[in-house]
C-alpha cells in the first residue's frame, strides 16, 4: 500500500485491504465453537513451544523485506519531484538468532543479521546543484546484537496463560559503515565551506546513511514483552525502545516502537495449531545528527496494520508469517522515501 493520502491508488489499495479483512472476518466467525479437551491440549501445547518455554538451546531463522518506494515531503505525496521519485530501496534482513534459556525465567540470546539493499539513489546537493543518480547493492553483515531475557510472570495452565518478559541488551557495530562515512564526509566539506549552521546533507529520498551495513554505535535495546491467554484467544504485544549513541560523527535517532493485538488459536490435533493475529505497529524515530547538527531528512512516525499468522507442530517447532501495511506516515521535516509494505517470517526451533 501507498501512502495513505488522497492520491488515487490509497483508495484502490484500500479496498483490497478492506475485503482481506472481511475474509479474516468470516474465518474468525466459524472458528468459535466450543472447545474439547483435546483442543485446548493443542494450544497449551503451542503455549510451550514458544521459544522461552523451558531451559536448553533455542534457534531462530527469520527474515524482513521491506520494499522503499514512496516519495514524502513533510508527510504529504511529492510525486511533482520526478527526478527524486526515481530513488528506491529495496532491504532483506536474514537474521541467525541462536540463543540459551538457563530456566523458563532467564535467556539469552545472539542476533547476526545478513543484510541486501538493492538501491537506486537519486541526489542533489545545496548550494552547489551538484547530482548523484546511482544504481547498485550493498550485501553484508549487520550489526550483531546481545539480548538478555527476564521472566517477570508466567503461568501456564490449560485454560490460561500470562507472560510477561524484560529484554535488554547491546548492539555491536559490527557492520560495514563505509556509505555512512561517505555521508559524514561530505558533511565535514559542507562545514569546512560554509560554516556552521549550513544544514547538511543532500537533498533526495534515499541517502547514505540509509545504505550503510552498520550504525558505527553501541546502542541499548530494551523491551517489555506481556502475552495474555484465556481459551482460544490470546492478546499479545511487545513494547521496545532503541538507545542510539554516536558512531563515525552520525548518530541515529531513538527509536520507540509498540506492536501486537488480539488473535486467535485453531488446533490442528492433539499437539498442533495455526492461529491468526490482527497486528497493530506504532513507531517512532526521532531525527538523527550528523557531526553535531540534527539532520532534517530523516526521523518519522509510522502507524502499520497487518495479519500476522502462526504455525506450532509439537512443543518444539513454530513458525511465523506477517505483512505490515501502513495507514499513515508521518515525516515532518524533508525529503523521504519511505515503506509501501514489509513482509516478516520466521522459524523457531526449541531444542
Amino acid at each position: 500500500m501507498r501512502f495513505l493520502g488522497p492520491e488515487r491508488g490509497y483508495f484502490q489499495n484500500g479496498c483490497r485491504w478492506v475485503k482481506a479483512m472481511a475474509m479474516s472476518g468470516l474465518l474468525l466467525a466459524f472458528c468459535v465453537m466450543p472447545l474439547s479437551a483435546c483442543e485446548l491440549c493443542a494450544i497449551y501445547s503451542a503455549s510451550n513451544a514458544r521459544a522461552d518455554a523451558s531451559g536448553g538451546f533455542i534457534f531462530t531463522l527469520a527474515e524482513q523485506y521491506i520494499s522503499q518506494h514512496t516519495l514524502l515531503f513533510q508527510s504529504r505525496s511529492a510525486s511533482q519531484f520526478e527526478f527524486f521519485n526515481q530513488a528506491y530501496l529495496n532491504s532483506s534482513y536474514t537474521h541467525f538468532v541462536p540463543g540459551y534459556n538457563f530456566s523458563s525465567q532467564v535467556g539469552v540470546s545472539l542476533n547476526v543479521p545478513i543484510v541486501h539493499r538493492d538501491f537506486r539513489r537519486a541526489q542533489q546537493f545545496s548550494p552547489s546543484g551538484d547530482i548523484v543518480d546511482e544504481t547498485g547493492t550493498v550485501t553484508g553483515l549487520g550489526d550483531t546484537a546481545l539480548i538478555g531475557r527476564l521472566s517477570l510472570l508466567r503461568i501456564v495452565k490449560m485454560k490460561y496463560s500470562i507472560n510477561v518478559n524484560l529484554l535488554a541488551g547491546i548492539k555491536f557495530p559490527t557492520g560495514d559503515t563505509a556509505r555512512l562515512d561517505d555521508e559524514v564526509n561530505s558533511a565535514k566539506a559542507d562545514l569546512a565551506l560554509y560554516g556552521p549552521g549550513h544544514e547538511h546533507g543532500a537533498l533526495g529520498g534515499i541517502h547514505q546513511h540509509e545504505l550503510s551495513l552498520g550504525s558505527g554505535s553501541f546502542d541499548g535495546v530494551f523491551g517489555l514483552t506481556p502475552s495474555l491467554r484465556w481459551k482460544r484467544w490470546f492478546l499479545n504485544s511487545q513494547i521496545q525502545y532503541y538507545l542510539r549513541s554516536e558512531g563515525h560523527s552520525y548518530k541515529f535517532g531513538d527509536l520507540f516502537i509498540v506492536s501486537g493485538g488480539p488473535g486467535f488459536y485453531v488446533p490442528l490435533g492433539a499437539q498442533s495449531t495455526i492461529s491468526l493475529q490482527f497486528n497493530g505497529f506504532y513507531e517512532r524515530g526521532e531525527r538523527d545528527k550528523i557531526i553535531g547538527q540534527t539532520f532534517n531528512q530523516t526521523g518519522l512516525t509510522a502507524w502499520y496494520l497487518g495479519p500476522l499468522m502462526t504455525l506450532t507442530l509439537g512443543e518444539h517447532l513454530s513458525a511465523n508469517a506477517s505483512v505490515d501495511v501502513p495507514l499513515k506516515i508521518y515525516n515532518e521535516h524533508g525529503l523521504q522515501t519511505v515503506p509501501d509494505y514489509r513482509i516478516n517470517a520466521g522459524l523457531t526451533w526449541r531444542f
